[in-house]
């Protein structure tokens, strides 16, 4: 249930008018009272003697007996609550005893002092309107400071007594919901998201990565947007706002919107804090993240993005708070990044993951930047990588980036989860689900040729490869051998030992250093892990062909893995062969 009280105003009649009114898309149906600070309110939506200037002159009574001078301007007080989608559809009278918790624990309408005249009006299933004069009865004004922090509170125990749907408690560090005005708006133009939003969206993915004013500026010209900057006297850049060209208001100007209302952490302040830790160019890219692929391309710029994420993943669980809080926020631009430059059919899932795992970047945890810089560069070269195409090393470098990013992901729900910051780890948790149906989608076509080349493997080396396995994870070897993923890893085991590598040490590394228990598929994160480390393609399609149990020559080709009851079988056959 989400309380929101919306800004003050002077008008009591204008704001009736449009609650009993129909809506602007005559969404409002049945408009009625169901509460008032008497009982006894007049209700111009069922009684026909009653009317809309009854209600308001009835509600503003106190403030007409105060002189001209003392007269708030600002008198209307105006909150409405409403439920969740899911939740049950609550009755007149439910509502009724919701509206009085909720002006009782405001302090508009207290249960042991002189209060203010209220009425709650009720025109859909799942939310009313509680509008309410700023005077009490005894001429002064009421306590009405926090009056959100207070309503969100009673809220909370309002859900646990009727059995509605728990939402987390906020902190303050969320950022603003569009209003109803403004969704009406995107409705009517037909946008699937407020102008609020998509501006929230395009900002950050301008941020992502961004080392001065001059870049974070250039970027937003580039996506569209309009700029106007707010200076001192002396020139110094101060702020800025930003609009749609589409998005106008009555007077056919753009609606400008400041960067601290799109999101706390999106002023120019805070934004610059990002780059002022960053010196120089950054870390020095690891050899193998760019051997392979060569510098500035969309691969090496995932695989660049996978390393920075494995070491974060450790920092998070165990480094300082501060420290934790920049590598999460500097996550969230990793995600936007790879949104921004992902291929079709990852894009989506990766846009949701971003925007989901937005309201995770931040908390009362201040960041200390500078020792995320790993990570912003990761940011900065998937954006100037540009778009993968999702095919060949670009498509198996975004599995690799979306499976490390998944372990830091959920190190970070972790995180906020210890923290007690509920929100964040929602929102976090909700990010990993979005990143695990885009790794899906990335990881099919890589690790089914991996598959290919597992299952093409001689029986003595699959043998062999068991009991490495057996000695190197006793304690998962039995479960990697029942995967379907089974073969894409033996596969890997086997191109590492042909590199040179000691494969049981690999294994050993990869398993330790990172937990394992969130993973869909040990085997496969084993994989991508493995490559990463030992410097392999993440792409195997182009790789030399390896011989059949029967010592043919195979055909390099790029197959799908098998359904999910055929590779169930293929693992138990495997495990039954080599014990």
């Amino acid at each position: 249930m989400i309380p929101q009280i919306h800004k003050q105003g002077s008008h009591t009649l204008g704001l009736l008018y449009y609650l009993y009114g129909k809506g602007t898309h005559e969404e409002h149906v049945d408009p009625h009272l169901v509460a008032s600070f008497d009982g006894m309110s007049p209700d111009p939506g069922r009684d026909a003697t009653a009317t809309k200037e009854d209600l308001g002159h009835l509600l503003d009574q106190p403030l007409h007996l105060l002189a001209a001078d003392q007269r708030p301007d600002k008198h209307v007080w105006h909150c409405s609550v409403r439920a969740a989608p899911d939740d049950p559809i609550l009755t007149d009278d439910q509502w009724a005893d919701i509206a009085r918790r909720i002006v009782a624990a405001t302090g508009i309408d207290p249960r042991d002092g002189a209060g203010c005249r209220w009425a709650a009006v009720r025109h859909a299933d799942d939310h009313i309107h509680i509008v309410a004069t700023l005077v009490r009865e005894d001429g002064r004004r009421p306590d009405h400071h926090r009056s959100g922090k207070r309503a969100q509170a009673e809220a909370r125990l309002i859900e646990k007594e009727l059995g509605l749907r728990q939402v987390a408690p906020g902190d303050g560090t969320a950022a603003q919901r569009p209003t109803s005005a403004e969704r009406h708006k995107a409705e009517r133009q037909g946008r699937e998201r407020t102008a609020r939003e998509e501006l929230r969206e395009t900002v950050r993915r301008a941020v992502s990565g961004a080392r001065s004013d001059e870049e974070f500026f250039d970027r937003l010209a580039a996506a569209g947007l309009l700029i106007r900057k707010r200076a001192a006297p002396s020139g110094d850049l101060l702020g800025y706002k930003v609009a749609l060209p589409d998005d106008l208001n009555k007077d056919g100007e753009p609606v400008f919107y400041p960067g601290a209302r799109l999101a706390p952490d999106l002023s120019l302040p805070r934004i610059r804090e990002r780059w002022s830790g960053d010196t120089g160019t950054g870390p020095t890219p690891r050899r193998e993240d760019t051997v392979r692929t060569g510098p500035g391309t969309p691969a090496s710029a995932r695989r660049r993005a996978a390393s920075a994420a494995w070491q974060a993943v450790l920092i998070v669980e165990h480094g300082d708070d501060a420290v934790a809080a920049a590598h999460i926020a500097a996550a969230g631009e990793v995600l936007d990044a790879l949104a921004k430059t992902s291929a079709a059919h990852t894009r989506r899932e990766l846009r949701d993951a971003a925007t989901a795992f937005e309201r995770a970047s931040r908390s009362h945890v201040r960041a200390v930047r500078g020792h995320d810089r790993a990570l912003r560069q990761a940011a900065r070269e998937l954006v100037q990588g540009g778009t993968a195409l999702g095919r060949g090393e670009d498509g198996a470098t975004t599995a690799m980036a979306i499976d490390m990013l998944f372990f830091l992901i959920t190190a970070a729900a972790h995180w906020h989860a210890r923290k007690g910051h509920a929100q964040q780890a929602e929102a976090a948790a909700r990010a990993a689900e979005h990143l695990r149906s885009a790794y899906q989608a990335a990881s099919a076509e890589p690790l089914g040729v991996l598959y290919q080349r597992g299952r093409r493997l001689t029986r003595p080396m699959l043998q062999r490869q068991t009991v490495l396995l057996r000695e190197a994870l006793p304690e998962l070897a039995e479960q990697i051998l029942a995967e379907p993923g089974w073969y894409a890893l033996a596969a890997t085991i086997a191109e590492a030992e042909a590199a040179g590598h000691d494969p049981a040490a690999l294994l050993s590394d990869a398993a330790q250093r990172r937990e394992l228990d969130t993973a869909d598929s040990v085997s496969d994160v084993l994989v991508w892990r493995m490559r990463r480390t030992a410097d392999l393609p993440a792409d195997a399609s182009g790789l030399p062909k390896t011989n059949t149990a029967g010592g043919r020559s195979a055909t390099r080709r790029t197959t799908s893995r098998p359904s999910a009851p055929s590779r169930r079988r293929s693992g138990e056959e495997i495990s039954r062969k080599t014990r």
